[in-house]
């Protein structure tokens, strides 16, 4: 029994179940049929009947037996459910947003009954659990709340737990620069009470100055081991997590890339890891030297003279006091910043991308301009942190420098008064002199912990998010026949808003499967299914007769072929391009799959033949030839599925008669599908599937589907006249 909500018994007894009869779905639905807000109102779906129960009150009841359809359909600010009862399609429940997700899941699964494939809905599962609170979570490991705790000493141990040795090294640096600081003022002392005032001699004092000489020499060597330590650690820091943001890149699904813009995912790899490695270098190498020496330095002051600590205490709350009433603002502005600078880095991202597009037009002023905006926006907001922390820091300096002022103000009348030493003097103000030089680069840090907060959160947000898991019984070593079978499979690219719905088919290996349909139906969906790119919402994907989700993703990848309209090539060689899809190929191989896609002749008169490089995206090549070098690329790895996405469009007749003859070689024996809105391209095919709002409209060879005189005959027609 799936409950999404927990229903009160006195529901539950308006229900009124039959013997046989469960529930599966329970879930709230909160907008009236005239639009007000609803409370306690209820959608509850059982074996049998779908029940609208308003307010606490029962209403439409509606049999399964007599439903054909069910469909969620999204709206501005939220939605409606409908269902197809007794030929009539009805408006069931309206809802808000918040409820967009949860009712195209409750539509697919009255569907499911509808069909009578009652086990399917018993089997299908809806909301995530977090393993630590055990609430409802929307695609994370833990729960917003949960994930939150700790905040940054969570996540920065996080960060630190693979680096434990290394840590604890920079820490005994870290106490050793401490005790040699904390000396100093001890051995000043004693030069002045005992050798300067005392007459001790310049031999004592020789002996003074050579231990403090050890000591300064010491302090030195122990910072340089310390941030020399700090520096190797930081920079390993930043290298691991770079490697790990990008081998997360490529793990995450593709709906999760195309969802951030690519400045910001830059940013995460490059500017938030250098970052992190700054703070290792230059505050995290001096972090626990600075607590150590001030909670000793405050017990040193109070042993010395309790009076004179207490006075210079007093102005340590109102330092503590400004900095903590403005910490919020530190860490908003700088937030801020790091946004800002993600749309810079997006715009200027784009813009180069694109500078074909915008030289084409005559764009360059425009873009300038709007780059220029948005500089100056970050800049602006950098000024503007920057102006609040010229301010805020010398406030804090003022106050400690009246700090020290009465600490000489009033011990230099305990000695006067002889209360007091001149070395005792002379050791306090060293003293107060480092606690308040400490506390001002401790004020420091909440600007400093606030930025690496910030990069944490956005390094973490990648990492933490969740990857689909492939089953542990995978095989990767199977070699595939080209049987493909979609059973009830549905899919949408966000779930409230299915793309395809109910897909039924069954291809036979070596058969090629044609897909025609206007833009927007669901073809380029249903092959970036097939590639692997996103997995189907409800029902299955079957590869000869195994779930694809069985199937190793090595395994799955390497036996396909995919030849698309838009051919990416990598900034390099033609031969790195062609091995792309097979590293380890040899040249031998290279040059064979190359002259099966009619490449190898226009490849050798090119100055360096196959070491030619291409360039960017391989603009340094016309679009036939690109063509041809992805499908030498799909070729060298001899695939059992081919997807060829309008792979001859948009070329010139001598071009795409290359590419058709070194595409009927690619295809001989391989199950493929091939998009084309060309219709005559698709005459060979052993069937060509019609996708029509979203279903399977029509299916058959190109002489049945003319004679159904149905979607395809009318798109046949109109490209004849």
């Amino acid at each position: 029994m799936i409950l999404q909500y927990t229903i009160p018994q006195k529901i539950k007894e308006l229900i009124a179940l039959s013997e046989n009869e469960r529930i599966y779905y329970a879930v709230p639905f909160d907008i009236g049929s005239e639009g007000e807000w609803l409370k306690g109102s209820y959608l509850v779906v059982t074996t049998a009947r779908v029940i609208v129960l308003k307010e606490g009150t029962v209403g439409e009841v509606y049999s399964i037996g007599d439903c054909t359809a069910a469909k969620a359909n999204p709206r501005v600010g939220g939605g409606l459910l409908t269902l197809t009862h007794k030929g009539v399609e009805k408006i069931v429940v309206h809802y808000s947003a918040k409820h967009l997700s949860r009712y195209a899941y409750i539509a697919r699964g009255i569907n499911i009954l509808i069909s009578g494939r009652f086990e399917e809905v018993e089997s299908r599962e809806y909301e995530k659990t977090c393993p630590v609170c055990g609430c409802a979570i929307p695609g994370t490991k833990n729960c917003p709340k949960c994930s939150k705790e700790g905040g940054f000493f969570r996540s920065f141990t996080k960060m630190a737990k693979p680096y434990k040795k290394d840590f604890f090294g920079i820490f005994i640096l870290m106490i050793l620069a401490a005790v040699t600081t904390l000396l100093n003022p001890e051995l000043q002392k004693y030069l002045i009470n005992d050798v300067l005032k005392g007459d001790g001699g310049m031999k004592k004092a020789l002996v003074f100055l050579a231990l403090m000489f050890s000591l300064s020499v010491g302090i030195v060597i122990v910072n340089i081991l310390k941030s020399n330590a700090s520096a190797k650690l930081g920079a390993k820091i930043s290298a691991d997590l770079r490697s790990k943001l990008f081998r997360k890149y490529q793990e995450l699904p593709i709906s999760f890339i195309n969802d951030r813009r690519p400045g910001e995912l830059l940013n995460r790899i490059t500017g938030d890891t250098m970052y992190i490695r700054m703070f290792m270098e230059d505050v995290f190498c001096n972090l626990f030297a600075v607590l150590f020496i001030f909670i000793w330095d405050v017990i040193f002051m109070m042993v010395l003279n309790i009076r004179l600590s207490l006075i210079t205490f007093l102005f340590i709350p109102l330092a503590v006091f400004l900095t903590m009433a403005f910490r919020k603002t530190v860490n908003r502005i700088f937030r801020l910043q790091f946004r800002k600078n993600d749309d810079v880095s997006s715009d200027l991202q784009d813009v180069i991308s694109g500078m074909r597009v915008v030289k084409t037009y005559g764009k360059e002023k425009t873009e300038a301009e709007r780059f220029k905006v948005l500089s100056a926006d970050y800049a602006r907001i950098q000024r503007r942190n920057e102006t609040f922390w010229a301010c805020f820091s010398p406030l804090l300096q003022l106050i400690m420098g009246l700090g020290v002022l009465a600490v000489v103000l009033f011990g230099g009348k305990d000695v006067l008064a002889g209360e007091m030493s001149p070395g005792e003097l002379y050791q306090f103000i060293t003293y107060t002199s480092l606690l308040f030089q400490y506390i001002s680069w401790m004020n420091r840090l909440p600007l400093q912990l606030a930025q690496l907060s910030a990069c944490l959160d956005r390094v973490n947000d990648i990492l933490d998010q969740d990857v689909q898991e492939q089953d542990e019984n995978a095989v990767e070593d199977m070699r595939i026949k080209g049987e493909i079978t979609f059973e009830h499979a549905t899919f949408g690219y966000k779930s409230y808003q299915p793309i395809l719905e109910d897909i039924n088919v069954t291809v036979k290996p070596g058969e090629m499967i044609g897909i025609v349909g206007a833009s927007g139906a669901g073809k380029s969906t249903l092959i970036n299914l097939l590639m692997g790119l996103y997995e189907v919402d409800d029902g299955r994907l079957l590869v000869d007769g195994r779930d694809a989700k069985t199937i190793g993703k090595n395994c799955y990848h390497s036996q396909i072929g995919v030849v698309l309209q838009e051919t990416f090539l990598f900034s390099g060689t033609i031969l790195e391009n062609i091995r792309f899809s097979k590293p380890d190929a040899t040249y031998e191989e290279v040059i064979r799959a190359a002259k099966m896609a009619n490449a190898h002749d226009f490849i050798s008169e090119t100055p360096n033949g196959y070491n030619t490089y291409v360039g960017e995206k391989g603009y340094s090549l016309s679009g036939g030839e690109r063509q041809r070098i992805a499908i030498a690329r799909a070729i060298l790895t001899d695939p059992r599925l081919l997807i060829l996405d309008e792979a001859t469009a948009s070329l010139d007749t001598e071009s795409e008669y290359m590419i058709q003859k070194a595409l009927a070689r690619l295809t001989d024996g391989k199950t493929t599908f091939a998009i084309a809105h060309r219709l005559s391209t698709l005459k060979n095919a052993d069937r060509i599937m019609v996708i029509d709002r979203h279903h399977i409209a029509e299916i058959g060879s190109h002489e049945e589907l003319l004679a159904k005189k149905g979607i395809y005959y009318r798109l046949q027609m109109a490209q004849s006249s």
